[in-house]
């Protein structure tokens, strides 16, 4: 260990789907945080361990800081601003291709009432969506948002330009101090919120735009065994809770082919993460109006 060594927390934050999850992604290696082209979809504070020669810098992933409209969405936002106030460092994240507007700013307001001291910097996502010009016209115009001291920095989470710059920027950051987790450790998430994310993201991809909101995975169930070669396998019994018939049937598709297609989605992610075959029993049930009830928020881990 060199006599340098750093580690800390960081928090990257900002409104619903400018590339959070898929960042800290990037920056631990592997997939970690769930990425949906729908907005709101993080539920859970999942950690992500970036270990380096000279530090060791833990990602608190956490849902979009937005305007609640539900009981939920409350829960969600009292989440992120616990977690601000807890971290070394905060990210805000802005994507390059498009302009700063109310959402951005109120996030910052937030970020400046509830935890004042904590160090900011500027990312600028995306900028693989947009030209040079572009990029450094948003550098600009979130360096004066943020103001002359706070680090501004662009990257791209799918190309990996700058992310390792980013990554030594955060270090740079986090205190001195020795490692806190072990080696080789990717996420202090416990296993199955990790796998009820992970069905959560394959069920949500194409669906329509009253599905995100209303979806809640809970693994009831794991089993171990072995199939007719020997190999082990992971079995996951799983419940899809949605708020609607209607929705139930969105998820099922016709005559169950869309709830296969997402098992096959999922499976594929559960077995590369977790190095074992595994076998998904997956049932779709209605809880009507589970937002708003706060009986059955907890219920539903909320």
């Amino acid at each position: 260990m060199t006599t340098d060594f750093r580690s800390g927390f960081v928090c990257l934050v900002g409104r619903p789907n400018t590339g959070k999850s898929t960042l800290t992604n990037a920056l631990v290696g592997t997939k970690i945080a769930i990425t949906s082209s729908r907005p709101q979809t993080t539920r859970h504070t999942i950690r992500g361990i970036i270990h380096r020669e000279d530090g060791q810098i833990v990602m608190v992933d956490t849902p979009g800081l937005h305007r609640p409209r539900t009981l939920l969405g409350q829960r969600l936002n009292d989440l992120v601003r616990d977690t601000y106030a807890e971290v070394d460092a905060v990210g805000v994240c802005i994507p390059a291709n498009e302009k700063i507007g109310p959402g951005d700013r109120w996030i910052l307001e937030q970020l400046q009432s509830v935890a004042p001291r904590t160090p900011v910097i500027g990312v600028v996502t995306k900028i693989d969506k947009v030209s040079k010009a572009e990029v450094i016209e948003q550098l600009i115009a979130v360096s004066k948002q943020l103001g002359d001291k706070a680090e501004v920095i662009p990257v791209s989470a799918k190309t990996g330009e700058n992310v390792e710059r980013f990554t030594e920027l955060l270090r740079t950051m986090m205190p001195e101090g020795p490692a806190l987790y072990p080696e080789g450790e990717l996420t202090d998430e416990p296993e199955i919120v990790l796998m009820a994310e992970l069905i959560r993201e394959a069920a949500l991809e194409g669906v329509r735009d009253e599905l995100p909101h209303s979806l809640a995975v809970v693994i009831e169930e794991l089993k171990d065994s072995t199939n007719k070669k020997g190999q082990p396998v992971l079995t996951i019994f799983a419940n899809l809770y949605v708020e609607r018939p209607s929705q139930k049937s969105i998820i099922i598709g016709k005559g169950g082919t869309r709830l296969r297609a997402v098992g096959s989605a999922a499976r594929a992610q559960l077995e590369r993460i977790f190095g074992t075959k595994v076998f998904l029993d997956m049932h779709v049930k209605v809880a009507k109006d589970w937002q708003r009830d706060p009986k059955q928020l907890g219920k539903l881990g909320f």
